[in-house]
C-alpha cells in the first residue's frame, strides 16, 4: 500500500499549509462538529489515503433527560 509522506513541521514551513485535507474538507469537519451539540463523536474514515467519510454520533446526557427531549433534539 502506497502512503503519502507528510513533510515534518519545522520553522521554515508555513504552519497554515494543509497537506492532507483541503479547505472544503476542513469546513465540512467544522460543520459536522457544530452539528453534534453538547455531546457527540466525529470519526474520520480514510480510504486509500484520502478522507472518504465523516461519521457522526450524537449523544445525550442521561442525567438531564426529560420526556420528549430526544424526539425534539432530532428536529
Amino acid at each position: 500500500m502506497k502512503t503519502r509522506q507528510i513533510p515534518p513541521l519545522d520553522e521554515t514551513r508555513d504552519k497554515k499549509t494543509l497537506y492532507f485535507l483541503d479547505q472544503s474538507q476542513v469546513t465540512m469537519i467544522d460543520e459536522a462538529l457544530s452539528a453534534l451539540g453538547d455531546y457527540g463523536e466525529l470519526r474520520l474514515i480514510v480510504e486509500k489515503g484520502r478522507l472518504r467519510f465523516l461519521v457522526t454520533q450524537k449523544s445525550f446526557d442521561a442525567l438531564k433527560w426529560q420526556p420528549g427531549s430526544l424526539v425534539n433534539a432530532e428536529k
